[in-house]
């Protein structure tokens, strides 16, 4: 890894990272998400189900799963170019506490609520792994992107865990306001930001709790298609709509994660003693 710290000038700019910097790679990596799923969407236009994109496997593959898989090829060449996967797919550098094992919770919950209240047999196999392809997509690139990369330039940059956790968190709600260009009403796209701000708060402490940005990976890759699947449709309820008592149950964790989220911003501490130089020994932090 320190041949790339010490090499490129692309290497040396990454790795003395900076709010900012951070700030530009998620607006860089949002802008080429959204014109890889328009190009997907103008190729395959004749093809998808604009109207119900949960309608077929093919309309789902077609506008949820590849563009996000096509988005995290495109990440992991980037953290591989600047040798950071090493440092993103290891061990963290700075231990989780005992209280962070609350974000897990919160995440466990409501995946099997929603799992519960899915009306299953309105869905074909081929849409179901469809969907599971696309969990895992989605849960592998938004986390490489915010708690992978980002986390890793801030920790580069000399950040506290603290600005880490916030500022991680921010961007990844940030990422979903571009929503409002889709025709989403500004009042459901300020919400969406909210919610995922708590959200992103729960994977970062879940990825510090456990250790690995791993099992963050698998919290949020079973987190969209079982939200998905059980409200028959995509940030909307439709006639395939499973229990709604369950996810309606499932939804008040929605509020848990922004209230441990606000709470986590004064309990998260602690520094990783990184520097764009070398790593040192994982240590313990509150």
């Amino acid at each position: 890894m320190a041949a790339h710290i010490d090499g490129s000038g692309w290497s040396r700019f990454w790795n003395k990272g900076t709010w900012w910097k951070a700030l530009l790679f998620i607006v860089v990596y949002w802008g080429l998400y959204e014109l890889i799923g328009l190009g997907i969407t103008s190729v395959f236009s004749g093809s998808i189900n604009l109207e119900n994109l949960l309608a077929d496997p093919l309309s789902a593959f077609l506008t949820l799963a590849l563009p996000i898989f096509i988005a995290g090829i495109l990440l992991f060449l980037f953290a591989r170019s600047l040798g950071w996967v090493g440092q993103i797919f290891g061990p963290q550098p700075v231990r989780g506490r005992p209280w962070m094992w609350v974000a897990v919770v919160l995440v466990v919950v409501p995946i099997f609520l929603r799992a519960a209240a899915t009306n299953w047999s309105a869905y074909s196999v081929g849409l179901l792994l469809v969907m599971v392809f696309f969990g895992l997509c989605v849960g592998f690139t938004e986390e490489l992107a915010t708690r992978g990369i980002v986390v890793n330039m801030l920790r580069n940059g000399g950040y506290g865990e603290r600005l880490v956790f916030v500022l991680s968190s921010l961007y990844f709600a940030l990422l979903h306001s571009g929503n409002i260009i889709s025709g989403m009403s500004p009042l459901v796209v300020g919400i969406t930001v909210v919610y995922t701000f708590g959200f992103g708060a729960m994977m970062y402490l879940s990825m510090r709790v456990t250790g690995r940005i791993t099992w963050a990976i698998l919290l949020h890759a079973a987190t969209d298609p079982t939200t998905f699947l059980a409200t028959g449709g995509i940030d909307a309820a439709t006639e395939t709509a499973g229990t709604a008592s369950l996810i309606s149950l499932a939804g008040l964790f929605n509020w848990a994660y922004i209230l441990l989220a606000l709470v986590a911003i004064f309990l998260v501490k602690g520094h990783s003693d990184r520097s764009a130089q070398k790593l040192h020994a994982p240590s313990a932090a509150s």
